[in-house]
């Protein structure tokens, strides 16, 4: 006869399935919470990325979570809609959730990403591309903002895994309230290193229920200049490597396809997503004169996987860039 665990917290909670040799995993976004898209993913077998907004109901003001969706047999994860918060909700006022930019409270959000089995969960992160951050002080109030927001979530899921340990084992506890991916964000090299400290300041303030996060975000590297020696993403991933704690790797939020060459060989990025086949598509539908159907986009993201996998390929010549010690 078995015996049976007794409930309890568990320790150690690691917040995403990576493994260092783990394969490099090019996520596809997908804007909806199901549909057709969706389910050309799940076909395919292709890892996707999709924003709490596509759960978000306005008019309800609350996340609509399907009891049956083909999105649930597709591996994604969530991300937490940052760029569209400060783009779209902030452009109509204070917003009655999160920062009072997010139209969604803490727990609905952390509902949300317990709820709809995402391989893993992005906490919320406050963007600072130019066009919304223009100024240091701008820009340095986003990076501790997005501390802070990484402070709320973890106190909620602590607080209700707490709460279900009451009743439950540590495992079974630790697979309905899982720990978010944390997430950097700025502009310059200089500012995501401030962000990682601010971060792993939170962070470690919670072992040890927490261990250290096997997976980190890069925010607002969509659109960015690969070269750049201030903020260009190699500039930004070569102060990054060194700082990163040991086993961290990292997931990068919005890369152009041109990028992928350049990260292959680095071990310690893990993955990456890109919705650039979507607008593709959007944009040669406009030029050619027809709709822009479902299944316009579902062969256009084919084909943005099949560009990404080529550029991921190993070259004549390729040699792992390997993180210093």
């Amino acid at each position: 006869m078995l015996k049976q665990r007794k409930p309890g917290m568990p320790l150690g909670l690691i917040n995403a399935p990576f493994e260092p040799t783990d394969r490099f995993v090019m996520r596809v976004g997908i804007p909806h919470r199901g549909g057709s898209l969706a389910f050309h993913a799940f076909n395919e077998e292709y890892p996707a990325m999709v924003s709490a907004s596509a759960f978000w109901s306005a008019r309800s003001g609350a996340f609509c979570i399907p009891r049956a969706t083909n999105l649930y047999e597709v591996d994604f994860a969530l991300d937490s809609a940052g760029f569209t918060a400060m783009r779209l909700w902030k452009s109509k006022g204070k917003q009655p959730g999160m920062a009072g930019v997010f139209p969604w409270t803490y727990a609905q959000y952390v509902e949300l990403a317990c709820s709809v089995g995402a391989s893993w969960w992005a906490q919320p992160d406050l963007c600072c591309e130019p066009e919304i951050a223009g100024s240091e002080d701008e820009v340095d109030y986003r990076i501790r903002a997005t501390a802070t927001l990484l402070e709320g979530v973890l106190r909620i899921v602590y607080a209700w895994q707490n709460e279900l340990a009451k009743t439950s084992t540590p495992g079974v506890v630790a697979n309905l309230a899982p720990p978010p991916v944390p997430v950097i964000q700025g502009w310059t090299a200089d500012h995501y290193l401030r962000s990682l400290d601010l971060l792993l300041q939170v962070w470690h303030r919670w072992k040890p229920w927490l261990a250290a996060p096997a997976l980190i975000g890069v925010g607002s590297v969509c659109r960015r200049h690969l070269h750049h020696p201030n903020h260009g993403l190699l500039a930004v991933l070569g102060r990054l490597e060194g700082a990163l704690p040991s086993g961290s790797r990292l997931h990068l939020f919005g890369v152009k396809g041109a990028s992928l060459e350049h990260l292959k060989m680095r071990e310690w990025i893990a993955s990456a997503d890109s919705m650039a086949y979507d607008d593709g598509a959007r944009r040669q539908a406009w030029a050619q004169g027809h709709s822009n159907t479902v299944d316009h986009r579902s062969r256009a993201m084919s084909r943005w996987v099949r560009s990404a996998s080529d550029r991921l390929l190993p070259a004549k010549g390729d040699q792992f860039l390997l993180r210093f010690a």
